[in-house]
């Protein structure tokens, strides 16, 4: 099996998905647009993770893989592939599936909480069920209208679309739950000119005292949203 990760900056990695997905006995490559911008066939991939970055998704004059990354994503979803969008990720799934991203009214950077959306309809197909609410680790100054017949899963005080799910086998998570005390370094290393004192944006010295366990409750999390993922995959095959 193999998972493809769409890397848009070197310090924005897998996180605490690559010790689940070499667990879970999948082969790990990469599209790593700062070193190079070739795609994949689809057909070759059994995963498909797309992690974030500080671009927006509407910056395609500045980042022309964009387009052809957008076009991708759209049709590892619409062959029902397992695919993942962290941040970016996210709003670039919904971007490839007819959505709009637009910046957020604030800022949301820091530990904030996430409350589970109440489900509505009767999809045909397993919703991943977050808990009603737990604290995540958020960077990002975008947000995203939802794409057309997408399951809300989350939302915050600061911004509603926090999560989705798209068929039995796409979800968006606007916020990281990969995070380690490693990549976390390594993001406010890199994003500290984002830490303006704002409503939502918490100080680097809280967001790094983080304890042990804020990480190993977010990786259980970001677990299970694997682990529902490769399920739904399982599922359309014997389907």
């Amino acid at each position: 099996m193999r998972a493809h990760c769409l890397q848009h900056v070197a310090f924005e990695g897998l996180g605490s998905i690559e010790p689940w997905l070499a667990s879970a006995g999948y082969a790990i490559t990469y599209t790593r647009f700062f070193e190079s911008e070739v795609l994949p066939q689809v057909e070759e991939i059994d995963f498909l993770i797309a992690m974030g970055g500080p671009m927006s998704v509407n910056d395609e004059v500045e980042w022309s893989w964009l387009s052809r990354e957008k076009a991708f994503i759209r049709s590892a979803v619409e062959a029902r592939k397992p695919v993942l969008g962290v941040c970016l990720g996210a709003q670039l799934i919904a971007a490839a599936m007819g959505a709009r991203v637009y910046p957020n009214p604030w800022k949301e950077i820091g530990w904030f909480p996430v409350q589970a959306a109440r489900p509505t309809g009767e999809p045909s197909f397993r919703v991943l069920s977050f808990p009603p609410e737990t604290t995540v680790f958020h960077w990002h100054g975008e947000t995203f209208d939802l794409p057309p017949e997408a399951l809300h899963l989350a939302s915050s005080a600061a911004c509603r679309n926090q999560a989705f799910q798209l068929g039995p086998s796409a979800i968006g998570l606007q916020f990281h739950l990969e995070t380690t005390p490693e990549s976390l370094r390594q993001l406010v290393e890199n994003g500290r000119a984002d830490l303006l004192p704002a409503a939502y944006v918490q100080p680097e010295e809280k967001i790094l005292a983080a304890p042990p366990g804020a990480f190993r409750a977010i990786n259980r999390l970001m677990a299970d949203v694997l682990s529902f993922l490769c399920a739904g995959r399982r599922d359309e095959a014997e389907g």
